[in-house]
């Protein structure tokens, strides 16, 4: 019972001094640790460090998936350290793509704020949940889930995308497989598929092997 009752006075400790720190902005000149940045010394913060600009014009685009990806994460927006959240913006030409990926870190909530998009995920037993979103809708993928965006409309969409971490973090599935140097003898075995296509995609998204 002393144990339980040692373990709940450390617990209402560590919760009233986490209540003290209004806020940590990363320090983005030290390492970046598994809970974070360090935090920037509260007399070198400014309301800069607050407010990010960056997702008022698209990203690069990608002339593979006819889309662009503009990120709001702790690296480029250092207020959202330690917050749990972070956002992008999504571009997406008619017939592009946010291709199959997973975010490890976050679940990830969609709006539709133009165009319109079929999103969905894949959930662990395989089960698909798939919509076609127009604009005002709001879709979620949970955390780890492998999910997805087609612009299945006949003008450009603009997704706003909101994440439950300030880094996120991101696999897609297809550069997983071929943007890479695992023998293709190993994706044929592992996925069923044939060289000719192994290699084929390889080519495409820059793998070797």
């Amino acid at each position: 019972m002393l144990h339980i009752l040692v373990l709940f006075s450390f617990l209402l400790v560590s919760t009233a001094h986490a209540g003290v720190v209004d806020f940590c902005v990363a320090d983005l000149s030290a390492p970046q640790g598994p809970a974070g940045y360090s935090c920037k010394p509260p007399a070198e913060v400014t309301a800069d460090d607050f407010v990010y600009s960056g997702l008022s014009v698209p990203g690069n685009y990608s002339s593979l998936f006819n889309a662009a990806i503009n990120t709001a994460f702790v690296d480029q927006f250092p207020g959202l350290n330690g917050l749990g959240l972070s956002m992008a913006r999504a571009d997406v030409n008619p017939g592009g793509v946010v291709p199959m990926h997973n975010h490890p870190g976050a679940s990830e909530t969609i709006l539709i704020a133009k165009g319109t998009i079929t999103a969905g995920f894949i959930s662990s037993d395989n089960t698909v949940y798939l919509k076609t979103l127009s604009e005002g809708d709001i879709m979620v993928f949970p955390q780890g889930l492998l999910h997805f965006q087609v612009n299945t409309g006949k003008t450009h969409a603009l997704v706003w995308v909101s994440f439950s971490s300030s880094n996120p973090g991101l696999q897609i599935l297809s550069n997983a497989l071929f943007s890479n140097n695992l023998p293709s003898e190993y994706i044929e075995k592992t996925t069923f598929m044939d060289d000719d296509e192994v290699k084929r995609l390889k080519a495409l998204l820059g793998g070797s092997g």
